[in-house]
């Protein structure tokens, strides 16, 4: 059987990304006639121009990308999420003190528009600043090293670099995740045209997708030790908490929550970030693909197969 490519952007290493890992360790890809390539990107702003470009054919990636690059001129869209809440806190190095020593600093974020990029704006507003009051800097996906070195003195971390954050002695100042804010926060996100024209291997991507989340949760041990091999840890502690978070907060069938982009849609109007961005919801996001795979019986199906309801 010739394998079709299927190439996905890869914006960050985190544990949000681990059915993907599983499913494609445990050959479920291949399974359903596709080549998966994952692709390192930089962060939101690459969205629209590389999935409009073909350079990918899916990306990992939180809404507030998907609204951004639209208002921008690209037609993307998200048809699945493996994460409908926030799940980040933000981490001040350890020369500062407090939300009042933050003034004036350097907060990093991976790229402006990104899940990272409005999540600062929130954590600030529920400290009682303001973007002003402080200096955004584009520092990538990898946000913990250069907080511990001083280049940032605050950011957003997610699992594992929170844990790892914590076991280094850090301590969040405002904690999103304990919030459990609705939030498309890790979509799968096509180009429009591209799923008009290309829907089988899209819907087989998202079989394969949901199985590996099916998999994960299902088996622990294959689990952790692919989340441990793909993501570097050592550190038993911070791979038991990332992978709890992971099996306790990812919807195993990638479904989407409207109250999730409602609330993306209600922070970007907030702070104007975004001129001309549309506030419908349909137009950032699509549930066919989902629709297509509830209809077939597909979810059922992994329900019996894995024992997981």
């Amino acid at each position: 059987m010739t394998l079709i490519p299927f190439k996905i952007g890869k914006t960050t290493p985190a544990n949000t990304f681990l059915a993907i890992w599983v499913a494609r360790a445990a050959g479920f890809y291949e399974e359903q006639g596709l080549d998966l390539e994952i692709v390192d990107m930089i962060g939101g702003t690459e969205t629209g121009p590389a999935l409009s470009s073909g350079k990918v054919h899916l990306m990992h990636i939180g809404m507030s990308s998907v609204v951004r690059a639209n208002a921008q001129g690209a037609n993307v869209t998200t048809i699945g999420s493996l994460s409908n809440i926030v799940r980040s806190a933000m981490f001040l190095s350890p020369s500062v003190k407090d939300a009042n020593d933050l003034k004036g600093k350097n907060v990093g974020i991976s790229s402006t528009g990104s899940e990272s990029d409005l999540t600062t704006t929130l954590a600030l507003k529920k400290l009682g600043l303001n973007r002003t009051d402080i200096t955004i800097k584009q520092v990538g996906v990898e946000r913990l090293a250069p907080l511990l070195d001083g280049t940032v003195q605050a950011t957003m971390l997610g699992e594992p670099h929170r844990s790892k954050a914590i076991s280094l002695g850090l301590s969040p100042i405002m904690d999103l995740f304990a919030d459990q804010i609705p939030w498309l926060y890790t979509g799968l996100v096509v180009d429009q045209v591209y799923l008009e024209n290309n829907f089988a291997p899209v819907k087989q991507f998202m079989k394969a997708t949901v199985e590996g989340n099916y998999l994960a949760i299902s088996n622990p041990r294959q689990a952790k030790a692919v989340l441990a091999d793909e993501l570097g840890l050592t550190d038993a502690n911070v791979i038991e908490t990332s992978y709890e978070n992971f099996r306790k907060l990812t919807p195993p069938n990638a479904n989407m929550t409207r109250k999730g982009a409602e609330n993306i849609l209600a922070a970007i109007d907030m702070t104007g970030d975004f001129p001309g961005a549309s506030s419908n919801l349909d137009d950032h996001m699509d549930s066919s693909v989902f629709d297509a795979l509830k209809a077939d019986g597909f979810f059922k199906d992994m329900e019996r197969k894995y024992n997981v309801s």
